[in-house]
């Protein structure tokens, strides 16, 4: 038998979906890089959370308040006992981003879809056109708890300074400086290239599989321990480009492997990129 995640309740899979499409006490939330995707077809009653428009400020560089929080959650019918279950593309990227914004205001009745958009549509399951109206739900949020799971750059400079464990999950180019961005993106951002000093290169994307599932228990122990050394004891901060690539390895090191002190960056190199007397590194 496999060894099991440490926190195996927060994955769901495509079958635990297609039984729960009409339950009323569970809400999917589709959340995607691409926008337009959800208006192409979704999956059955699906609601669409748009991570610019729902998730941000309109004029800061930060999140939405606990009010605003509040507002989405009862506009998309969602109340507090209500499991949440987010999926989207780029093998859930921008679900794990929704999720950790989720968990930043306490809903932790909230799980992923293993596989995402991409395992749904690949197994040829149905999707809809058709964009749901849910009756407007009670929803309380307590004050956005930014210091559990989040980090910001005084935070990422103790780290440097104290040689704690960064991750960058970005792009190998990206990590030495050649691209300020994935291939076949616009190269933009930031006005230096590199990494954070004693940030250790681990993609992303090692952690999935070519479905766009998770990778095993052992095969993520051996990515993230025993060939990078970290260890659950340990205090980490991961950090991409703008927080949403690292929201997915923040989701695997805190609930497939279980460790209980990591946090996301989601300033990112975007914020560190562009930072006055901010060190870098290059190879």
């Amino acid at each position: 038998m496999s060894e099991p995640y440490a926190r195996p309740d927060a994955l769901v899979d495509t079958n635990w979906v297609a039984e729960h499409l009409k339950d009323p006490k569970v809400r999917i939330v589709e959340s995607d890089e691409d926008i337009l995707l959800y208006d192409q077809g979704h999956i059955p009653g699906a609601v669409m959370i748009d991570w610019v428009a729902d998730l941000n400020d309109k004029v800061r560089r930060d999140y939405l308040g606990r009010e605003g929080f509040e507002k989405l959650c009862a506009s998309k019918g969602i109340g507090n006992d209500t499991t949440v279950v987010f999926y989207g593309d780029k093998n859930n990227w921008w679900a794990c981003y929704a999720f950790w914004v989720f968990q930043l205001f306490g809903h932790t009745n909230a799980k992923i879809l293993n596989g995402g958009r991409k395992k749904w549509i690949d197994e040829g399951r149905e999707l809809s056109r058709d964009t749901p109206a849910y009756p407007a739900a009670a929803y309380k949020a307590q004050e956005r708890a930014d210091y559990k799971i989040r980090a910001f750059r005084d935070q990422v400079f103790s780290h440097v300074n104290e040689k704690r464990p960064l991750v960058d999950v970005r792009s190998p180019k990206e990590y030495t400086g050649e691209l300020l961005h994935m291939e076949a993106y616009p190269q933009e951002g930031a006005l230096r290239g590199g990494h954070i000093p004693g940030a250790k290169s681990i993609p992303w994307a090692k952690a999935v599989n070519d479905d766009a599932t998770f990778k095993s228990a052992a095969e993520l122990k051996q990515l993230y321990e025993k060939e990078n050394g970290l260890s659950p004891d340990q205090n980490i901060i991961a950090y991409c480009r703008i927080g949403e690539r690292s929201s997915h390895t923040w989701f695997v090191l805190t609930y497939l492997l279980g460790y209980p002190t990591v946090r996301n960056y989601d300033g990112s190199w975007t914020e560190w990129g562009n930072l006055v007397g901010a060190p870098i590194e290059k190879p």
